[in-house]
């Protein structure tokens, strides 16, 4: 193996302006000159870009905001329908644990049409009265369709389930038989 001598009395010429130093003193640059320790240039850092790496595709252990739900509506099982026998408009609701009661009205969003009923007919704006069956499932009288096959699932994998409001209709208690006009108020009088 070859041995290099000290060089503590040597002298160098830079490489970058020609100058005498003491070869100790001399510092490589990135570049491979030689220069002194006052013509010595760092590499600049846009020669070395940093590689951003890859984008992440998902949050560990992510903590969704609930609230940004809609109130009152559940996500219900794959398939949550059943039709009546052929020909019936009644149909079958299974959502476990539902705690609802007789008369409650509900309303179905992102169902799938199945049996004869269409998606129009189960996502009725008003929604459906219920009738409890148990725990578990209830049924409600379709407004429009009947079932064409019967005894059938669906509904879909994506469907959910929210609380409605009961339709109130407003009848007229207005008899047409005997008005009068009352032209001082300019109102309609029963007499």
């Amino acid at each position: 193996m070859a041995r290099y001598a000290s060089g503590k009395y040597a002298y160098g010429i830079s490489d970058r302006s020609g100058f005498r130093y003491r070869l100790s003193e001399m510092i490589t640059e990135w570049n491979g000159l030689k220069v002194g320790p006052d013509e010595y240039e760092a590499k600049h850092p846009q020669l070395e870009p940093i590689s951003p790496g890859s984008d992440p595709q998902a949050l560990f252990e992510p903590r969704p905001d609930t609230s940004t739900e809609v109130a009152g509506q559940r996500l219900a099982i794959k398939n949550l329908f059943q039709s009546g026998s052929p020909g019936s408009a009644v149909i079958t609701v299974y959502e476990p644990s539902h705690g609802r009661s007789t008369s409650d009205v509900v309303i179905f969003r992102k169902v799938e049409a199945f049996d004869g009923f269409t998606e129009a007919a189960l996502e009725q704006a008003t929604g459906y009265s219920i009738t409890v069956v148990d725990a578990n499932t209830y049924t409600f009288t379709i407004s429009s369709g009947t079932a064409t096959v019967g005894n059938t699932r669906g509904g879909g994998d994506n469907a959910t389930i929210g609380p409605g409001t009961a339709a109130t209709s407003t009848a007229s208690t207005f008899d047409a038989t005997n008005v009068t006009l009352d032209s001082a108020t300019k109102t309609f009088d029963e007499g």
